[in-house]
């Protein structure tokens, strides 16, 4: 088992910046891929970014490509997404996702585990 915990969100003007972390706990000695997913208010959750379990390969939606930039840190169990040039559009619940995998994975479906999400808030 492994838990997820998201933390980073808040309200930010547009334009501006905000960095999320996801610290794993838990059965961390496995090779986990993980993602990035997002809902907004009344919309279906949807894929934002991924990275593969070394960090070496990621990918993203088309609407954050560009701006948004998803690292990790396998030494600290945790991944992280930077968000840059943060449009209203962006204002949505952030979930991170992990599977154990040594490939990349852009579906929820695919994912064995889930954080409780944090929220973001960006004002125009």
């Amino acid at each position: 088992q492994v838990q997820l915990v998201e933390s980073g969100g808040g309200l930010v003007q547009a334009g501006g910046s905000l960095r999320l972390s996801c610290a794993a706990s838990g059965r961390t000695s496995s090779r986990y891929a993980m993602g990035w997913f997002r809902q907004a208010p009344g919309k279906e959750r949807e894929f934002a970014a991924a990275i593969n379990w070394s960090g070496g390969i990621t990918r993203y939606a088309d609407p954050v490509k560009g701006r948004f930039t998803v690292s990790r840190d396998n030494a600290k169990n945790t991944v992280y997404l930077q968000m840059n040039s943060l449009k209203p559009e962006d204002t949505a619940d952030y979930y991170c996702a992990a599977r154990i995998s040594y490939s990349i994975h852009t579906t929820q479906a695919e994912y064995e585990y889930w954080g409780q999400g944090t929220q973001v808030t960006v004002s125009p």
